[in-house]
């Protein structure tokens, strides 16, 4: 019996036959808006994609098209650990692409800032990540399939392009490294401290899970978060998901900006 991933490639592939698809980027609500820059634009809703996660909290849907000179398939729409209980929720998405053919993804995200010089509104493409949580997707793969080298996670070529993509337009971004916590709670100002003191810039509830499958299935990574805010003890007031949602939604514009030039150069070879 095909699993779902297989099923997914058959729906997707009667959808547009045998066109490529360069790379995926996955997008949560906050950013959901950088859908709107696909042309040539097939949609299939989740809901026809055996395995995908389904959303109450947006549009869930599969966007494949071109933004400048790249072939995508948008995810608008992603599920997280806190949602559900469930780290594996992304992955019949990221198998999918896999076996599409694809090579790459981005991932984004909203992430808090441990770094008192690091303001809500920055851009940063992640290097690494810490996930001390004892929660990982790959727990129960089946034989050898879970013990996936993580040297690398976060592909230095593409973050090369996408610094390309910001050099031409003016702009810079930060490189850090995220510290994942599952949530839906809030850090404390305790935890912020010892995120700092591992060596974290930024912590995040989205992106490590991904990214971990992604590698699992052999798709080379690329990791963009915006913070939307200070971490606890960095900041006087109160923090509501509401507060990071709007920051985010200020912020997708000049992100959707980036990633645009991200991908019109595209085909541009940097290594």
């Amino acid at each position: 019996m095909p699993s779902d991933a297989e099923r997914c490639v058959e729906i997707i592939r009667d959808r547009i036959g045998d066109a490529r698809i360069d790379v995926g980027l996955v997008l949560g609500l906050s950013l959901a808006a950088i859908a709107d820059q696909v042309t040539q634009t097939a949609r299939i809703p989740y809901s026809d994609l055996p395995g995908f996660p389904q959303s109450d909290r947006m549009t869930s849907e599969l966007l494949i098209g071109a933004i400048g000179s790249a072939r995508i398939a948008v995810f608008r729409g992603r599920t997280n650990y806190y949602e559900t209980g469930d780290i594996n929720a992304m992955r019949v998405p990221l198998e999918t692409l896999s076996r599409l053919g694809v090579k790459a993804v981005v991932l984004t995200g909203a992430a808090a800032a441990v770094r008192q010089d690091i303001q809500p509104g920055t851009m940063m493409t992640i290097t690494d990540h810490i996930n001390l949580t004892g929660l990982n997707p790959l727990i129960g793969e089946a034989g050898d399939t879970g013990f996936v080298d993580m040297r690398g996670v976060y592909d230095r070529h593409l973050r090369e392009r996408f610094n390309l993509a910001l050099a031409q337009l003016g702009r810079k971004a930060y490189d850090g490294e995220l510290m994942w916590y599952p949530g839906p709670s809030f850090e404390t100002p305790a935890e912020a401290r010892v995120a700092q003191k591992l060596g974290a810039d930024v912590l995040s509830m989205t992106i490590v899970p991904e990214a971990i499958l992604a590698r699992r299935f052999d798709l080379r990574v690329l990791a963009l978060t915006v913070v939307t805010n200070m971490t606890a003890g960095l900041r006087t007031e109160g923090i509501t998901r509401e507060m990071r949602l709007r920051a985010g939604a200020v912020s997708a514009a000049s992100v959707s900006r980036v990633l645009g030039k991200f991908f019109e150069i595209w085909q541009m070879r940097v290594v």
